[in-house]
């Protein structure tokens, strides 16, 4: 069993590139599509929690559900607002990370790198061609 887990949504680019990192590093993970089997109440205030964020920020707030809701006044708590992100998975922002080193939204993609245990194996580039880990497997820095 992996000891890294990816909440991954395959129709986001920064959640593919962040996975593909992942796989760069040699470690197949354990792949939960939260939109599909979205995480329980006890998971998800657990993932906040181990982000050190609050609620509010794991929103994604360029899908219809933030808008229509109202999310973005300040009245909903972080209870409210998990409600609604189990209600809607879109309204979750993705890709979450679990490794041993930590739990991480890995936006950009790159953020990923600081929580792998094991290093890069080789190059990788993102999908859109920009380089992010030269031929030894070392971040390349811009």
């Amino acid at each position: 069993m992996s000891q890294i887990t990816i909440y991954h949504n395959p129709a986001c680019g920064t959640s593919r590139n962040t996975l593909a990192l992942i796989r760069n590093s040699g470690v197949e993970p354990a792949v939960i599509l939260y939109l599909e089997t979205p995480p329980s109440r006890e998971q998800l205030v657990k993932l906040i929690a181990d982000m050190g964020i609050a609620a509010r920020e794991l929103l994604r707030k360029n899908v219809e559900p933030y808008q229509q809701l109202g999310l973005a006044d300040a009245q909903w708590s972080d209870d409210k607002l998990i409600d609604f992100m189990l209600q809607q998975p879109i309204l979750i922002n993705r890709p979450i990370v679990v490794t041993p080193l930590g739990t991480r939204l890995c936006r950009p993609s790159e953020a990923v790198l600081d929580i792998l245990p094991d290093p890069q194996q080789g190059a990788f580039s993102k999908e859109d061609g920009e380089p992010v880990i030269d031929a030894q497997g070392q971040r390349i820095t811009g």
